[in-house]
């Protein structure tokens, strides 16, 4: 009797407690999330920007060299190839807005007390035909290259980024460097303007999967207008580089100036691929 009741009292306490957990609220289950279609688009552009950081690090580190040293030759020869580098990242360069005009400001851009950088050096290289008195400033800029090559491992970088990026490079060159205003002591205004365009094609590749989805037209009409560009670009080419913008005619300038509107006129609607 004593077996009988036990297993009697056993089987009540689990009919009980059954009961019970019936009686609690099933779990819910956590709301699936959908995968984002331009996280591998962000992955790829910070990868490319930095290589293109790390490259502008290592060869101010030789510009840098080459002013302290004395060397005008290689210091000139060095300036305009290590500036492409930025050029190509701006996107990402220019988050920091207190690195960017202490690395590229332009003379008139800051307090002439505060002017230092690239350009600052340029003035003294091209103009001045001097290295001399130019030893702290080529210090400060590499530490100042040095501290964004470090603090660009920490920006956010996100598809709007990129979009506004693509399309403020292309107007970074429509109103400045188009004018020749950006390296007017040198006159290797070119090199940037191709760094410009290469930057924001790059932008381009990365979105135009999405993009030619939204609107194959408008990829097919980006896509011509960057080979328009780049053919004038490589029609002044002169060995590795570029001639000198001095070297270009009224109607040189013109036909460039032109083509960049008209690539980013298309290219500023390339936001469309965030809105599918």
């Amino acid at each position: 009797m004593r077996h009988t009741k036990s297993l009697t009292i056993g089987l009540l306490s689990m009919t009980t407690l059954l009961a019970a957990c019936s009686e609690q609220p099933a779990a819910t289950k956590p709301a699936e999330t959908k995968p984002d279609p331009f996280e591998q688009v962000v992955a790829d552009y910070r990868t490319y920007a930095i290589a293109e950081l790390d490259q502008f690090t290592k060869k101010t580190e030789a510009f840098t060299t080459a002013v302290k040293e004395g060397d005008l030759d290689q210091a000139k020869a060095l300036y305009a190839p290590a500036r492409m580098h930025y050029e190509r990242a701006e996107p990402i360069a220019e988050v920091f807005g207190d690195l960017d005009p202490k690395i590229d400001a332009r003379e008139g851009d800051v307090k002439e007390s505060e002017w230092g950088g690239y350009h600052r050096i340029e003035q003294g290289l091209f103009e001045k035909g001097t290295t001399k008195g130019y030893e702290n400033y080529a210090t400060q800029l590499m530490e100042d290259v040095h501290l964004l090559r470090a603090k660009v491992e920490t920006v956010d970088v996100t598809p709007e980024l990129l979009v506004t990026g693509a399309t403020d490079l292309l107007n970074e060159v429509s109103t400045s460097k188009v004018t020749g205003e950006e390296d007017r002591y040198s006159h290797t205004d070119l090199y940037d303007f191709a760094a410009n365009v290469q930057g924001a094609e790059k932008i381009y590749q990365l979105l135009n999967p999405a993009l030619k989805k939204q609107d194959a037209v408008l990829s097919k009409e980006i896509a011509a207008r960057f080979a328009d560009v780049n053919a004038l670009l490589e029609a002044k080419k002169s060995g590795d580089g570029y001639v000198l913008y001095t070297d270009l005619s009224k109607t040189d300038v013109n036909q460039l100036s032109q083509a960049i509107n008209e690539l980013a006129e298309p290219l500023s609607k390339m936001g469309i691929v965030l809105e599918g």
